[in-house]
């Protein structure tokens, strides 16, 4: 990469607003003005919201916590654009216009066609999407365009190699995620940088989930620094991959947002003794007597009760791994939205003859149904 890259001299913490503070279903404006301030005083610049976050109020928090209460000129504002329900080309510029008048922008710092996958790429080339980013661009409304992504490598190399105009990337990247299969946060951040794209990174902490971890994890952190936080492992670890943008946190307290500031203001990337800490960390965890499953879907595909047992396994297996309920428990409701629930099942058997890795599925979903009830 060149000796200079977009992004570089920005502060390595980002603002996501996507889980601000909230009373009851609306945002509490107090607190985020109060968390605003300090992430500013702090020296820190970087907001990301999208179109969709908080059913449109996020862009709206913007406005009110930041662009009406800062000159312009002292902060970047990221916002991404959601192809997935749109059916006309002209839909975008609508989209696009209204993102800039809830956050009160004349442009954006940092546009985003919102979580592109192979499948989505489709979508964006029937609608011209690309060409609608470029012309963003071309007439300032859009200083720099690119995307977030969530799907292989491969996938990311094909749309890089296509669309060299996209100026970086956002991805999924966490110590966890780092070397797995389905997220491939590896692999995907060395294709970012063998196309020379900057890369902001989403889900540093994993939804929070890395900020709870189970008790022997947390202790592998607190006997290595007992001062920091379990999540200042996590952000660290990405704030210190080279080419980065920002690693956006979604903060939802002060005391988040406190303690994030506190460790990052005059940010340290991870020493080879921090390295190894967080090597053990990744260990422990899969050493942890998660249940094998690799959502090959043979299992769904004869259930008669439409049961989603991998999407059940997965949240089965957070609560293991990360000792958080509510992720867990978000994850359980999208597995059984959409068919039957653990409880449903009937137990014919017509899973485990599919199964390559031989789970007993009957007893695991007992154990779901009693754990999700």
């Amino acid at each position: 990469m060149a000796d200079s890259y977009l992004g570089e001299s920005i502060k390595k913490l980002g603002f996501g607003l996507m889980r601000l503070p909230m009373i009851g279903e609306e945002i509490d404006m107090e607190q985020t003005k109060r968390m605003v301030d300090t992430f500013m005083e702090k020296g820190f610049t970087y907001f990301d919201t999208a179109y969709v976050y908080i059913g449109g109020k996020s862009e709206v928090a913007l406005k009110e916590a930041v662009v009406d209460r800062y000159p312009r000129d002292s902060f970047q504002c990221a916002t991404k654009l959601p192809l997935w329900d749109l059916k006309e080309p002209q839909e975008m510029e609508k989209i696009f216009q209204e993102s800039l008048d809830r956050a009160g922008l004349e442009y954006y710092d940092f546009y985003l066609l919102h979580a592109m996958s192979a499948e989505r790429v489709t979508k964006a080339d029937e609608l011209g999407a690309w060409d609608f980013m470029k012309r963003l661009k071309a007439e300032g409304r859009a200083k720099h365009i690119g995307f977030s992504f969530h799907d292989t490598a491969e996938a990311l190399e094909d749309i890089l190699k296509a669309h060299p105009e996209m100026e970086f990337v956002q991805l999924q990247i966490n110590y966890v995620d780092w070397e797995s299969e389905s997220v491939q946060s590896r692999k995907c951040y060395e294709v970012a940088r063998k196309y020379n794209k900057p890369v902001i990174i989403m889900e540093p902490v994993r939804g929070g989930s890395l900020a709870i971890m189970p008790p022997q994890v947390q202790r592998v952190f607190k006997e290595a620094e007992p001062e920091n936080s379990v999540a200042s492992w996590a952000v660290r670890y990405c704030a210190s991959l080279e080419g980065i943008v920002t690693v956006l946190s979604g903060m939802s307290t002060e005391e988040q947002l406190n303690d994030n500031v506190s460790y990052m203001e005059n940010f340290r990337p991870l020493n080879e003794g921090e390295r190894a800490t967080v090597q053990k960390v990744v260990d422990i965890l899969n050493s942890l007597p998660t249940i094998p499953c690799t959502a090959c879907k043979y299992c769904v595909d004869g259930c008669p009760q439409k049961i989603n047992i991998p999407g059940i396994f997965k949240a089965m297996n957070d609560l293991t791994l990360y000792n958080n309920e509510v992720t867990a428990r978000r994850s359980y409701d999208n597995a059984v939205g959409e068919g039957g629930k653990a409880g449903d099942c009937i137990q014919c058997g017509a899973c485990e003859a599919h199964c390559p890795q031989k789970i007993e599925i009957i007893e695991t979903l007992k154990k779901a149904a009693e754990t999700f009830a």
